[in-house]
Parts: structure tokens; C-alpha cells; sequence
């Protein structure tokens, strides 16, 4: 019975994620191509949906559109956006993909800009909170951002990831751990709460949701190939941290190349890098 619950919950969640996509992109009164193909590459980015099949992805935006369409007005949408969107992360996705799907063109319409700020008051959004999305959109950015997984975060996971690749964690490898977070110019404004936050948050995350559905986390959130070099250089740190790397830690260092799409010659630079 739980899994069901969760199961029907977590459907009904990605449809009120679809259906609020839509009515951003129905606002001026036409669906454009543009914008349909930006509402279904966000969807394919977000782990939310991870699983989904094409035909099944399909079939929920029809559902979703035929929903919109017998409703009696806006409020009762909103209404209902709200029931199945119950946490203030979900309702920030909700706004975050409509804003994406509104600014797909690069510029929003006045009726786009309308019913985003509708959507902003019936969901609880803060003006600073829409401030960072719209930034984060306009720039071509991953919303994991906004949403509460800053890059610091995403970094820390790659290292417990390796950390906790032979199932313990060694003297050495929290050590190193410990000197990233206080050595690093990138984790400069990170308190030392904050960073043990990150680690508690990405050990349990590792734990409840498994490896190959985290790597999807962080395919999605570290979205440019500095980061992800950045991502895999710190990774190595902690593999070579007490010498050679195990083979459990490098075979979690082969699948971050492979989900970062990293070419082997840069893999052998940061791998020497980091053994020397």
C-alpha cells in the first residue's frame, strides 16, 4: 500500500509539473515548437522523471493538456497545482519549468510575464527566489542550482561517492576531505556546518536513492565541462588520497568519466595530477 501511495504521488507530482509547463507555454494563446521542444528537454534533465518512457512522456502531456482544457478557470488549476505540489522544492521546480518554458525564445511575453507572477503568488515564490531562477534561465543553467543543490554540494557528493566506494571511510580519505573543504577557493564561503550538511545530505541521499540514480543527479546539476572536470579532479584527490586508488574507488571513477563524458588523455592528466 506505501508504495502505491508513493508511486500515484509521485505521478501526480510530474503531472502538475507538465501541466504547469503548459499553461506557461498556452499563455499568449499558441503553443510553439520552440517551446514544446524546451518543456520535453526539461523534462528528460530533471531526475524527477527518471524512468519515463518516451511513449509514456507523450501520453502524459496529452493527459496533462486535456486536463487543462476541462477545467472551469485558472483558480481551480491553481488549486490543484498546489494539492499535488506539497513541499516549496516541488512548487519552485513547478515555476522554474514554466519560467523555462516562457523565456524559451529568449524573451517572455506580457501575458507570458502575467500568468508566471500568477503562478509566482499561488505558489508561495519569494521575488528573490524568482530573481535567482530567471538568472539561472537566462544564463542557459541547470535549475539544481536554485533548488537548493549549489555546486558545492554536488562537488562534496562526487567525493563521498568515492569516499564510500570500498564501503569505509579511511583516515586518510576524510582527511582529504575535510582539507578540499578548507583548502579550495570553491568552498570559501562554506561554512563548516553547511559543508558536514553536504556531506550527511550526500551520504544519505547515496543510501535511499543508489549510485546509478545519483550520477544522473549530478550529470543533470554539473552541466558544463569545467564542472565536471572540476568534479572529477576532486574526485581523484580522495581516490589518491592514501596512495594508489582502490578498485572500488576506480571503478567509481570510471563511471564519473563516463557519466561526465570525459576523454581519456584529460582522465590521465588529472589522475597523475592527483597521485604526485
Amino acid at each position: 500500500m506505501a508504495r502505491e501511495q508513493a508511486v500515484n504521488a509521485r505521478k501526480q507530482r510530474n503531472a502538475a509539473l507538465v501541466e504547469t509547463m503548459l499553461l506557461a507555454a498556452m499563455a499568449d494563446g499558441s503553443v510553439s515548437e520552440l517551446e514544446m521542444q524546451t518543456l520535453l528537454r526539461r523534462v528528460i534533465e530533471r531526475p524527477e522523471f527518471e524512468g519515463t518512457k518516451p511513449d509514456e512522456l507523450n501520453a502524459l502531456v496529452e493527459s496533462c493538456a486535456r486536463h487543462l482544457s476541462e477545467a472551469k478557470n485558472l483558480q481551480e488549476i491553481l488549486s490543484s497545482l498546489r494539492t499535488r505540489l506539497p513541499n516549496h522544492k516541488n512548487r519552485m521546480l513547478a515555476f522554474g519549468l514554466a519560467a523555462a518554458v516562457a523565456f524559451a525564445d529568449q524573451r517572455a511575453t506580457r501575458a507570458e510575464l502575467g500568468l508566471l507572477k500568477t503562478i509566482q503568488a499561488a505558489l508561495g515564490i519569494s521575488e528573490d527566489e524568482v530573481a535567482q531562477i530567471i538568472d539561472i534561465i537566462e544564463m542557459g543553467g541547470s535549475l539544481s542550482e536554485a533548488l537548493g543543490e549549489p555546486l558545492e554540494r554536488l562537488y562534496a557528493e562526487v567525493m563521498v561517492l568515492v569516499s564510500a566506494a570500498d564501503g569505509k571511510l579511511k583516515e586518510a580519505e576524510a582527511r582529504a576531505l575535510v582539507e578540499s573543504f578548507a583548502a579550495d577557493p570553491l568552498f570559501e564561503n562554506v561554512s563548516p556546518e553547511r559543508a558536514q550538511s553536504f556531506v550527511s545530505e550526500s551520504v544519505a541521499a547515496l543510501a535511499t536513492e543508489g549510485l546509478p540514480q545519483r550520477l544522473q543527479v549530478l550529470a543533470h546539476g554539473l552541466t558544463t565541462h569545467a564542472h565536471r572536470v572540476k568534479a572529477y579532479r576532486l574526485a581523484t584527490k580522495i581516490a589518491h588520497a592514501s596512495g594508489q586508488a582502490s578498485v572500488a574507488e576506480q571503478r567509481i571513477l570510471d563511471l564519473l568519466q563516463a557519466t561526465f563524458g570525459l576523454a581519456d588523455d584529460e582522465v590521465s592528466r588529472l589522475d597523475r595530477g592527483a597521485g604526485a
